[in-house]
């Protein structure tokens, strides 16, 4: 390692050929927002030099901008449905080099030991994987996931797992706040073991969002609007400006970046679906689509690497300067942010928009065969209300839901769905350990018009979820996802006539990106013309509709969630 480090030193120097330079482009620097003329010296898997250099290999970058790779500061493998070898292919040629995970869906499933498996072929990979240890598994008290994460499995995560960096998302805000022991004593280990704390708290406030910062919890992608941001960035807060799939946060919160500058904010994903990362990129996307709501170019650039890396102490991450590692995105300009060329640690990884090829990941047999739930008719999503109902309310874009109140349209008690209101059912199927626990109630928002459609990806336990129209629908399609060992699925008048198998946790393919995005896309599109769904993503928006620490409704194989007053609710509004 010293012959290394001298070598590069003297690289640096001029004394020494550089193992490779990027000649005739200009350097963005990060640091100063500048676009430098200058070559660019690696020595090994760092960057040398930034100025006039000689190299063995010589490559001319004239007329491109040599930016840094992008980091995703926050995202969720599982999501994309993508191992980490086929994730690794389709972000690449976007300059995406470096992601955080939260595999908290895996740590769901299979608990930490799911999270280390999933882990296993990273060091393969030419893409840095990092983790921050699922600190809410489950969620909330409401969720039935199949294993709990404790304080004490926290700290033996974080002691032997070097790719684990901290604590992930901590969504039970509640506890945070309210000083719950066990909460508390997963910040503690964290810190102790050197970590920092990612947040979750979405229209936290006032006294509540100053004891969540008060205890250690630092940063939050769950911000949907202005004030909101500016109010959590005033306290020193980190804020991680999301543009994923179903939720697209970029456009609301630009104008904090654009008044105050770039400062505590940095860009994420979150969630995408994989057909997105396919057409539309990754980190990229939310780069361009930043730049396209007034962001200054540079300081977008910095929202995606210098911040990023600086937030999770990388600090050989995010900048194209001597001693960061040569991770570099070559593109033709900053607005689209495509790269023509990328490099990780030095190595060429990506050309002309394709992969070079990535090493096989490999996951054990034990990750498969997770489903288990009883076989299900039409009459187990029966449900009975005379009176007013709760309904979870969805709007296109965002996670937060509303609690709304809806008069029965049905004659007698049992409680059906009406298409005419956009009224459909929605069911959360226990399927961890078979216990058959179905939790029902009502959505309005997707549009449906007839048919089912189910998935196991549902935050965050991970149970089936399934929303429809139909009860019969309802349960062909939940039993289709038993068989198949989770993924997604569409279903109308009894046929199933699009599906994503993801027989790996019930979360994950194995097949090629290509293959996984064309069956999401078809299913999608299933979605909007055999059922009439009008949501934009609806099969990542039925995800979270399980998820118990997002307001102001959610559902759990337990039932209905008030997730601002933190308890279960009956179906029935009762008379005041």
């Amino acid at each position: 390692m010293t012959t290394d480090l001298a070598r590069r030193i003297a690289v640096a120097r001029g004394d020494e050929p550089a193992d490779l330079v990027l000649k005739g482009g200009r350097v963005l620097s990060v640091f100063t927002g500048e676009l430098l003329e200058a070559d660019l010296a690696v020595a090994g898997e760092y960057v040398a030099g930034v100025g006039r250099y000689t190299g063995r290999q010589v490559v001319d970058v004239s007329g491109l901008i040599l930016l840094p790779g992008f980091i995703d500061a926050h995202m969720h493998l599982e999501s994309t449905k993508l191992t980490l070898d086929e994730f690794a292919r389709a972000v690449l040629p976007w300059g995406t080099t470096t992601v955080v995970l939260d595999p908290h869906e895996i740590a769901n499933v299979f608990g930490l030991d799911g999270v280390r498996a999933l882990l296993a072929s990273a060091d393969a990979m030419p893409l840095d994987y990092y983790v921050m240890a699922s600190s809410c598994v489950p969620a909330s008290p409401f969720e039935s996931s199949a294993y709990a994460v404790t304080a004490a499995d926290i700290a033996r995560f974080l002691a032997n797992e070097p790719r684990a960096l901290g604590l992930a998302e901590l969504m039970d805000f509640p506890g945070v706040v309210r000083g719950d022991p066990a909460v508390l004593d997963k910040i503690e280990v964290t810190r102790a073991a050197g970590g920092h704390v990612d947040g979750h708290a979405p229209r936290l406030s006032g006294s509540r969002l100053n004891a969540y910062l008060a205890a250690g919890v630092g940063s939050d992608h769950e911000c949907t609007t202005y004030d909101e941001a500016l109010e959590k960035r005033r306290l020193g807060m980190q804020i991680m400006i999301r543009e994923g799939s179903a939720t697209r946060d970029v456009a609301a919160l630009m104008p904090l970046v654009i008044k105050y500058g770039p400062a505590n904010c940095m860009l994420c994903t979150d969630d995408r679906e994989p057909h997105h990362l396919l057409e539309r990129g990754h980190v990229n996307d939310a780069m361009r689509t930043a730049v396209a709501h007034g962001c200054p170019p540079a300081d977008a650039v910095i929202m995606a690497t210098l911040n990023a890396a600086r937030w999770h102490r990388l600090w050989e991450h995010g900048a194209l300067a001597p001693g960061y590692l040569a991770d570099i995105a070559a593109v033709e300009d900053l607005e689209r942010f495509r790269p023509v060329k990328v490099w990780k640690r030095g190595r060429l990884v990506a050309a002309d928009g394709v992969a070079l090829p990535v090493p096989k990941a490999s996951v054990p047999d034990w990750m498969r065969g997770s489903v288990h739930i009883p076989v299900l008719a039409a009459e187990h999503f029966r449900v009975e209300a005379r009176g007013p109902v709760r309904v979870i309310g969805v709007e296109p874009g965002n996670v937060v839901t509303r609690s709304l109140v809806f008069m029965p349209p049905w004659v007698g008690p049992v409680a059906a769905a009406d298409p005419a209101r956009d009224l459909a059912k929605v069911a959360v199927i226990e399927r961890h350990r078979g216990t058959g626990r179905i939790g029902i109630g009502f959505v309005t928002g997707f549009g449906l018009r007839q048919g089912a459609l189910a998935s196991t990806h549902a935050h965050d336990a991970h149970n089936l979820i399934v929303v429809g129209m139909d009860d019969s629908d309802m349960a062909v399609a939940a039993n289709r996802l038993a068989a198949i060992g989770g993924g997604q699925v569409a279903v109308v008048d009894g046929r199933v006539i699009a599906e994503v198998p993801c027989p790996i946790g019930g979360l994950l393919a194995d097949l090629p990106a290509e293959q996984v995005a064309a069956a999401v896309e078809a299913l999608e599109e299933a979605a909007r013309r055999e059922l009439g769904a009008t949501l934009p993503a609806p099969v990542m928006a039925i995800s979270f509709l399980a998820l118990s620490v997002i307001p102001e409704l959610k559902i759990t194989d337990r039932g209905l969630i008030d997730t601002l007053a933190f308890e279960v609710v009956p179906l029935e509004v009762q008379p005041a």
